[in-house]
């Protein structure tokens, strides 16, 4: 397993925010990032607004990568650029091996900076290391990235475990110490997943028993699916009280093999991502919670930061790169972190529905009609 990266006291710790949107704060954000790019600075740019920016992303089973980061990084670089500046992107589908590939791609191709959501952070470290002898800098997204990276985007992902911890300990209320769960956590090649972990545990134990857990091979929902019911199998259906899933994709899985299982109530499920699938699974009841990580501002901080990065921008590249954390390889990485919401049926619409990143008709289909306006979606 990757080694935690380690944060900063100089990284501001985000509180969980629940009933309130996050709108405020993309607006907030955006509008003091729109003021920091559109401005002139006083370091003149080393490239001009003809620039080509690489993005590398590790899967497709996550639906918001290709929805939601890689449509809205396309369209934030060419704003900042004047419609000049591209994105030339490939996605690895969870294979290392092929990311390695596009990786010395985008090298040969000679593109002028490139963001990375490493499959493997430490199997990446050797592309980073041969794009900096090019002379290309790397910004490592969404995951930490091992190598000489030059600043991270991302969400303070240890309170992202918390949160669902939290989350898992709050449904169950009273009989939360009596009660037994199963832990279904991320892939152990993405660093962020010993911090979901670590976060997560914090809030568990002692205040849960934790029967069986489980690291996920490449996040896929096939291999959690097969954990789920080994877990099953094992501890019977009727002593499983919850169970934490560190994603929707998982979360999805779980369920599935719960219901298959023959489980007349779906015990408490946690995720992550705000998937579209996931928040019909909780306007229905399947699905406890998910994390909603604002990657309307990540995928645009990133894009910010690239394009800063690249025309030599100095002042916009530090006012972006707030915290600092340290890799297994790198200390003192500049960093952006973005804060973090718990999402329930009592709060879609005051987040990601208010923040545009779906509709009332998105998620209320005729399948959810019913279950919609029990929630008051209309």
């Amino acid at each position: 397993m990757n080694a935690a990266p380690t944060l900063h006291s100089t990284a501001r710790r985000f509180p969980l925010v629940v009933a309130v949107s996050t709108s405020t704060l993309l607006l907030t954000s955006c509008g003091a990032i729109e003021g920091i790019a559109g401005s002139d600075s006083s370091v003149s740019p080393s490239k001009g607004d003809d620039i080509t920016v690489g993005l590398l992303l590790p899967d497709k089973e996550t639906r918001r990568f290709e929805k939601f980061d890689y449509p809205i990084i396309k369209e934030r670089v060419a704003s900042l650029t004047k419609k000049k500046g591209t994105v030339r992107y490939a996605n690895a589908g969870a294979s290392a091996a092929k990311q390695s590939r596009q990786f010395g791609e985008m090298i040969d191709a000679e593109v002028d900076v490139i963001l990375v959501d490493a499959v493997d952070a430490k199997a990446i470290a050797p592309d980073v290391q041969k794009a900096k002898d090019a002379g290309i800098p790397v910004i490592a997204y969404d995951r930490l990235a091992e190598g000489p990276i030059d600043a991270y985007v991302s969400h303070d992902n240890e309170l992202v475990g918390q949160v669902q911890g939290r989350a898992i300990v709050g449904a169950l209320g009273d009989e939360s110490k009596t009660s037994k769960i199963v832990m279904m956590n991320g892939s152990p090649a993405d660093p962020n997943t010993a911090l979901f972990k670590a976060g997560a545990h914090s809030e568990l134990d002692g205040n849960v028993i934790i029967t069986k857990e489980y690291d996920t091979k490449e996040w896929l929902p096939s291999v959690a699916k097969t954990n789920m019911e080994k877990a099953i199998q094992a501890l019977g259906l009727d002593n499983i009280a919850a169970v934490y899933s560190a994603n929707d994709g998982m979360a999805g899985a779980v369920i599935d093999a719960l219901k298959e299982a023959g489980a007349s109530r779906i015990p408490p499920v946690t995720g992550q991502d705000a998937d579209l699938a996931a928040l019909q699974r909780i306007v229905s009841g399947e699905q406890y919670m998910t994390v909603y990580k604002p990657f309307l501002q990540e995928a645009g901080n990133a894009a910010e930061l690239a394009v800063a990065k690249v025309q030599g921008h100095a002042i916009e590249f530090d006012a972006l790169t707030p915290a600092s954390v340290n890799s297994p390889t790198d200390k003192g990485i500049r960093s952006n972190l973005v804060p973090v919401v718990a999402v329930t049926k009592d709060n879609i619409e005051e987040t990601v529905i208010q923040d545009g990143v779906y509709t009332v008709k998105d998620i209320c289909t005729p399948q959810y009609a019913a279950d919609c306006a029990e929630v008051g979606l209309k």
